[in-house]
């Protein structure tokens, strides 16, 4: 099988990561709910993972990182978390549905809800934000890297529109924790939302997010902590504050050890091997008659993704031909990301998604091509 599906999962992990999942399973305890060597090894693990995700995204103090299950239960978290009725809050087409259903849910609630238009390419205006910023407008949240164009947001621009007018600002980093970089502090990020299994090189049900120091959140769960049991409420100190319940210790020992192999490959080179594959794919699927890519390129800079469609045909026959045919795995359909496709007038048949991973190869691509000449 030749997969190009990454933007959904990294289905091909480093060995390491599958050895540490292993091993933990074979030897880890529940962290913080013991002293016996079992439990202790696993919380040795965890404060190790919390560094090593603190250094990665700029921040200072390893108990700003929480762990979840991915970046949908970070993102419910930061934004129910933050947000009350009569708040204003700014976001864009760009989204994914991890971030739109939340706010949808918390427009019922009384949350007064902007949501930003792009161009037929997938890009946004910087200069909406500061024209919809209201006296009650509370927080922007904002994708880094749309999973459908690939297109990438300057953050660092929108973090200083924020902070500028008082706002919180909330990035959603799933395309792109692991593979840019990213500095949280100096970016002007409030809360960074990711997951473990794409660009970070983890285990599924790993995810988490960085908070900026200081910064309350209400908890979207409470329960077992491991510490104050006699409590009646929960634990208000970082990270537990925002972590109840048994972590994914065995799932996070493999994150931890993904963060090694991204440290010693370097995400300059793992980036720039994604893409020029990315880029060597656009050049030559550009030249086929009939073959419509979505998003800006006019940049260098993107994520490693290229959608498409062929036609008229329905992204999913694509899909299905490519997999039939050549055992190649792509994404069709409308990816989570519906504002998106209105905004590329592809809401009728999706489009199909080619994600590329530094573990991916030229002669793969090739195969794509040939295949999409074929149809």
């Amino acid at each position: 099988m030749i997969y190009f599906d990454n933007a959904a999962t990294t289905m091909q992990k480093p060995k390491q990561v599958v050895e540490a999942v292993t091993r933990a399973l074979c030897s880890m305890g529940n962290a913080g709910r013991g002293a016996h060597n079992a439990s202790m090894d696993a919380s040795r693990m965890l404060f190790d993972t919390r560094k090593k995700l603190a250094m990665l995204f700029g921040g200072t103090n390893p108990a700003q990182i929480v762990f979840t299950s991915n970046s949908t239960e970070s993102l419910n978290l930061a934004l129910k978390g933050l947000l009350n009725p009569q708040d204003h809050v700014i976001t864009t087409q760009l989204e994914h549905n991890s971030v739109l259903r939340p706010l949808y849910e918390l427009e019922n609630t009384g949350v007064e809800l902007t949501i930003l238009k792009s161009d037929e390419k997938g890009r946004i205006c910087y200069e909406d934000f500061e024209k919809q910023i209201k006296e009650n407008t509370k927080m922007i949240v904002c994708t880094h890297g749309s999973n459908l164009t690939g297109n990438l947001t300057d953050i660092k621009r929108v973090g200083e529109i924020a902070h500028r007018h008082g706002a919180l600002f909330v990035v959603d980093a799933s395309q792109t924790a692991g593979v840019f970089p990213i500095r949280a502090e100096e970016m002007k990020i409030d809360v960074l939302c990711f997951t473990g299994h794409k660009g970070l090189l983890g285990p599924q049900g790993t995810g988490g997010m960085y908070v900026r120091e200081g910064l309350v959140i209400r908890p979207l769960k409470t329960g077992g902590s491991g510490v104050q049991t006699y409590s009646r409420t929960h634990p208000s100190q970082m990270p537990t504050a925002l972590e109840a319940g048994t972590l994914n210790a065995h799932g996070l020992a493999g994150l931890n050890a993904a963060l090694d192999y991204l440290k010693e490959t370097g995400l300059d080179v793992i980036r720039e091997k994604e893409q020029e594959l990315m880029w060597y794919f656009y050049q030559r699927v550009s030249e086929i008659p009939g073959i419509t890519v979505y998003g800006d390129f006019s940049s260098r800079n993107r994520c490693p993704i290229v959608s498409l469609n062929v036609k008229e045909y329905d992204s999913a026959e694509v899909s299905d031909f490519l997999y039939a045919e050549y055992g190649i795995s792509t994404r069709p359909g409308a990816h989570c990301a519906p504002l998106m496709h209105q905004a590329l007038g592809t809401t009728d048949r999706g489009a199909v998604r080619f994600s590329f991973s530094h573990y991916n190869t030229r002669e793969e691509v090739d195969t794509a091509v040939l295949a999409l000449r074929e149809l």
